[in-house]
């Protein structure tokens, strides 16, 4: 192991109201009664989560008093990875572990706000209903265990009703957001040969309303599986030659009842962004989403019966996917659809207050958004239930940790974490137990073993390197859909370090245990021999009033030499990117890190490229300076704003002429 230390700056530690109250305290006591453990600090529980391994999701099995129709023979029969075997033998549901229990009938389980139609609220109770009618309503159009059922639908209630009915039934359920464009959505439903696809015709977004009809026809004609297609109403305009969700929806006399399937039959099936090449159709587990869920939620974010949680989403990102598990520890999901900058942004702080959220989630961007505005969401608006804040997405600067102490004090805690679709969870985030340190996240997550490795497979502390999982967990992809020997998950997981999981992105440990995420490894910068992470750029130029955004990219000598580093930057209204400003970047800069990392050139463009989770796309924009076609580096569906590649195509070629 190579140690470098670093000293992260605290920010603050939580107050013993916050330690007492946690859900996670009563983890603690429970541990303490029935298995003889104490742990005297979260540093300690995390150490057994992972040396203990198996105990550690047998005791999340116990006391989350798991709904099983038979029982395991053993919590990990194999723990290779790939093809680790968790819990066999044992049968059970997720979706019987969502709908509440009797006396939640009537508490509020969903409410759904959105610019289609107005707002929507259904209890625990009417929420079971729902699904018990639509469930009954698949099994009238044909739906059997793992039958793949798709869903075109935006973030509303019908949307998860029909995804618990699907689940309920050991159908596969999939879903693709409605701002997919039909060739995206061919790509990812295209593999799985789904049986029904329920879709809506129509939606607003602000105050445009949005026209469907020709991208599901599209759809529905590329699918030559389709035995049905549901209209999902939403918005003004309906689907023809569909049957109607009123129809599916019918009062029936069918009884509620629950498919027991294995621990790792398929739940769901989510897709990576698909910025390059065909998306990867990532399947995950009833058990292994229940057991990770219901302790990421409880445990990590806090919640139970008392609290609502809102986080902005839509339905192609697993975020949807971890609100819809909100569920389990039966607190109240906040749905929200649309612009959620509409009409200002100040929208989503007014529907914390509106709808007394207990959690808000959200992204990077939008925190800085408002740190740059003046937006002072504590005084300007009742937030008092709030207790934390979750932060996920993209790098979080410095400033943005201090900004939302300056809001909230002790009072808010601000959970900054970072995950993925390929397990469906966090991997590094924080507790209420756990100190905040301004710029890094709190640590591992509870049962992750997760650390950073450097080229040779050492893990290293205090220094940038890959992002692995050296053990396995319960929720990791099971698959690949159609990749029936293993092979492409193999490679894209397993390839650099065999019996490790890699994950992807850049990151750096400290001696303390907290964690910085740079960027994605495939974007990393080297030069000379010192590697940076593009999120270390960032963070220098995040404050330069005169640039409202960044995007940084090497390209590499072929030849052993430093290569060239381009910063691209989207100047604010009224800047111009002229030789005055290019010399105060290039100051701090190598202030910041270092006279390696001095950009060769600085270019004006327009905008950056983000895919669908906020996530800024350097990969691409190296591809296409490469001599790439953009249409050929990132599908458009997969983009906020695919004409911002035309600047970086431009000045490719331009750069070509120059050179040539």
């Amino acid at each position: 192991m190579t140690t470098n230390a670093i000293e992260p700056e605290l920010l603050y530690e939580p107050d013993e109201a916050m330690v007492e109250g946690a859900r996670v305290q009563d983890y603690l006591r429970w541990l303490r009664a029935e298995r003889g453990l104490d742990f005297e600090s979260w540093a300690q529980l995390h150490a057994w989560s992972i040396a203990e391994s198996a105990e550690f999701w047998r005791s999340i099995w116990d006391y989350f008093e798991i709904k099983a129709h038979s029982p395991f023979r053993t919590v990990l029969a194999d723990d290779s990875m790939p093809g680790a075997q968790w819990f066999p033998g044992a049968t059970l549901n997720y979706a019987e572990h969502s709908l509440g229990l009797p006396e939640d009938a009537d508490r509020v389980a969903v409410v759904a706000h959105s610019q289609t139609r107005e707002p929507v609220e259904l209890t625990f109770g009417e929420l079971a209903e729902q699904v018990r009618r639509v469930r009954a309503g698949l099994v009238r159009l044909g739906v059997e265990r793992g039958d793949r059922v798709c869903g075109y639908l935006p973030n509303c209630p019908e949307t998860l009703i029909a995804f618990l009915a699907t689940v309920s039934l050991g159908a596969v359920w999939s879903c693709c957001a409605p701002e997919f464009g039909a060739p995206s959505v061919i790509d990812r439903f295209g593999q799985l040969d789904p049986k029904v696809l329920l879709a809506a015709a129509s939606y607003t977004y602000g105050d445009k309303a949005i026209d469907r009809l020709a991208e599901v026809e599209a759809i529905r004609s590329a699918l030559p599986t389709l035995a049905h297609v549901v209209h999902v109403p939403y918005g003004d305009l309906a689907l023809p030659d569909a049957v109607a969700w009123a129809d599916v929806a019918a009062a029936t006399d069918e009884p509620m009842a629950y498919e027991a399937v294995p621990f790792d039959h398929p739940l769901y099936i989510l897709f990576s962004s698909g910025t390059t090449g065909r998306p990867k159709a990532i399947i995950h587990c009833h058990g292994g989403i229940l057991l990770e869920h219901l302790k990421n939620h409880s445990f990590h974010w806090d919640l139970g019966p008392r609290d609502r949680l809102l986080w902005f989403s839509s339905t192609a990102w697993m975020m949807w996917n971890l609100l819809a598990s909100v569920l389990l520890t039966r607190a109240s999901i906040v749905m929200i659809d649309g612009n959620p900058l509409y009409p200002d942004l100040r929208a989503q702080w007014r529907l914390v207050e509106d709808t007394g959220a207990t959690l808000m989630g959200a992204s990077p961007g939008y925190l800085m958004a408002c740190r740059k505005e003046g937006v002072r969401p504590a005084q300007e608006f009742g937030l008092e239930r709030l207790r934390q804040i979750g932060v996920v997405g993209a790098p979080f600067p410095t400033e943005g940790f201090r900004w939302v102490f300056e809001q909230f004090g002790r009072r808010v805690l601000l959970n900054v974490g970072s995950g993925g679709t390929d397990v469906c969870t966090g991997l590094v985030q924080g507790s209420p137990l756990q100190p905040v340190w301004a710029g890094e996240m709190s640590g591992a997550s509870l049962g992750v073993d997760v650390r950073a490795f450097d080229d040779t497979g050492a893990t290293v502390i205090g220094e940038l390197g890959e992002l692995v999982i050296t053990s396995p967990m319960p929720s990791m992809a099971i698959g690949l859909w159609g990749d029936t020997d293993g092979n492409r998950l193999r490679d894209t997981y397993f390839d650099r370090y065999p019996g490790v999981f890699r994950f992807g992105d850049w990151c750096r440990f400290s001696a303390e245990g907290t964690c910085v995420i740079t960027g994605r490894s495939d974007a990393t910068l080297n030069r000379g021999g010192v590697r940076l992470g593009t999120g270390e750029f960032y963070r220098v130029l995040q404050d330069v009033d005169e640039i409202a955004d960044s995007l940084v990219v090497h390209l590499e000598d072929r030849e052993g030499g430093v290569g060239e580093l381009i910063l691209f930057v989207v100047p604010r209204a009224g800047a111009l990117v002229e030789e005055t400003l290019r010399a105060e970047l290039k100051s701090r800069i190598r202030s910041a890190l270092s006279p390696r990392h001095v950009p060769d050139r600085i270019v004006g463009v327009r905008g950056v490229p983000y895919n669908r989770t906020g996530k800024k796309l350097e990969v691409p924009v190296k591809k296409i300076l490469l001599g790439a076609e953009p249409d050929t580096v990132a599908s458009a569906d997969a983009l906020t704003e695919p004409a911002v590649l035309d600047d970086f195509a431009e000045y490719a070629r331009n750069r070509a002429v120059t050179r040539a």
